[in-house]
């Protein structure tokens, strides 16, 4: 589902490259855990993997398509399609309430919001359920994002991820704000989430007590040969 190949990436003005990594794949359906120190690149990895940055040198392939071999509109319409995104800082739209904010998943996407209809009727259903899932309370559905605390976008974030069963869903440190028992919760609903619908799952987090969950887990510094210079 996801493939690396020679793989070299430099900010602007950057004296060396950030992320040169040789080969990496994914397999369809799998659930890997990436891990390392920050600054590392691990989030820089993560909009390489979903077409937002393009590599210097290499290939970056989701789906057996190369991000390179397309135009930025088409970029932007293949990661709607395909890639359910789950931001570090989760990118709400604050002066949009929770629903329509998770419904954005599909409204840029007519293949997610056909899957979100067969799976659960329609995409509203499947947002309140997946709103009910990851343990955001009913009486906040209705609220601008802007009024949420920060724990509470999270998991706004994540069940917009979700929505539509995509292909692939990238998490960036998706439960740094959450308490262990919310942790826990999350873990379940978004693991569970994903097989169901036979997503492949590539997970960043510090916490490496999560790793056992995963089918695999890699370690950013041991997949990149180049020493960082640029935070991620």
């Amino acid at each position: 589902m996801i493939e690396l190949k020679d793989l070299r990436f430099a900010w602007p003005r950057a004296d060396r490259d950030c992320l040169a990594i040789d080969e990496l794949q994914v397999a369809s359906g799998q659930t890997l855990f990436v891990h390392g120190p920050s600054g590392c690149g691990k989030s820089t990895l993560l909009s390489l993997l979903a077409g937002v940055l393009l590599p210097r040198e290499g290939t970056v392939s989701l789906a057996g398509r190369s991000w390179a071999s397309l135009s930025a509109a088409r970029r932007d319409a293949f990661r709607a399609e395909h890639v359910g995104y789950l931001f570090q800082q989760f990118n709400l739209l604050p002066w949009l309430n929770v629903i329509d904010n998770v419904l954005l998943g599909c409204r840029f996407s007519d293949s997610r919001a056909a899957r979100a209809t067969q799976r659960s009727g329609s995409p509203v259903a499947q947002a309140r359920s997946l709103l009910q899932r990851v343990g955001l309370e009913s009486g906040l559905w209705h609220r601008d994002a802007r009024e949420l605390s920060v724990g509470q976008q999270q998991r706004v974030a994540a069940a917009r991820a979700l929505i539509g069963a995509p292909e692939v869903v990238i998490a960036d440190e998706p439960t740094s704000a959450l308490d262990a028992a919310l942790r826990d919760g999350f873990m379940a609903v978004l693991l569970g989430e994903c097989r169901a619908a036979g997503s492949t799952l590539v997970f960043v987090s510090h916490d490496e007590r999560l790793a056992a969950r995963f089918d695999r887990a890699v370690s950013l510094p041991g997949l990149n040969r180049a020493e960082p210079q640029v935070g991620e």
